[in-house]
């Protein structure tokens, strides 16, 4: 009975983590999340209990975690804050990233490679998103389409790049996890 509550709680734990990650590719904050994960795990189970994650490990997390929010910031403010984008380019780059993310995750689902797909189509519309909110808030700030679309440019990149960053710290992340927790 023990043995199957505590493999319950492993796959539960794992599944958990592993949604957390790909929450990043939405732009969401999943590595904070299994950050989080990683934190209740240290102070729900002790070091005697053989679901744990260490202190080691746990400060490995946090600094996977802070990477992939550093290479975020600084991948999408870069590129168009460099161009002289406006505050409300960046919000709409924002609203329009996240937009696109949720839409590139359904339409994602026709490229027939399971998960893959769906976080490929939601890292590109992502990317669209966040130039076409830029563009928008360009235009709506008075710039003639010449600078919109090259902020609108910076966006995309700047939100492709930092995405990808996030998500390579974010498996990190997941992967120091999920070997805490089943290696024992």
């Amino acid at each position: 009975m023990q043995l199957t509550l505590e493999i319950t709680l492993l796959v539960l734990l794992s599944l958990t983590a592993i949604v957390a990650w790909a929450m990043n590719v939405l732009g969401m904050p999943g590595n904070w999340l299994v950050v989080a994960l990683g934190v209740a795990t240290y102070f729900l189970s002790s070091s005697e209990k053989s679901i744990h994650v260490g202190l080691v490990a746990l400060g490995i997390m946090v600094a996977a975690a802070l990477i992939g929010e550093a290479l975020e910031f600084v991948a999408g403010a870069l590129g168009a804050s460099r161009l002289g984008a406006s505050k409300r380019s960046s919000a709409l780059a924002i609203v329009g990233a996240m937009t696109g993310a949720l839409v590139g995750l359904f339409a994602g689902s026709i490229i027939p490679i399971p998960i893959v797909g769906q976080v490929l189509g939601s890292l590109l519309f992502g990317s669209v998103g966040a130039a076409t909110g830029a563009i928008g808030g360009e235009r709506w700030a008075g710039k003639n389409w010449d600078e919109s679309l090259q902020v609108g440019h910076a966006a995309f990149w700047g939100r492709l790049f930092g995405t990808v960053g996030k998500v390579v710290c974010g498996t990190l992340a997941c992967a120091i996890f999920l070997f805490s927790i089943w290696t024992r």
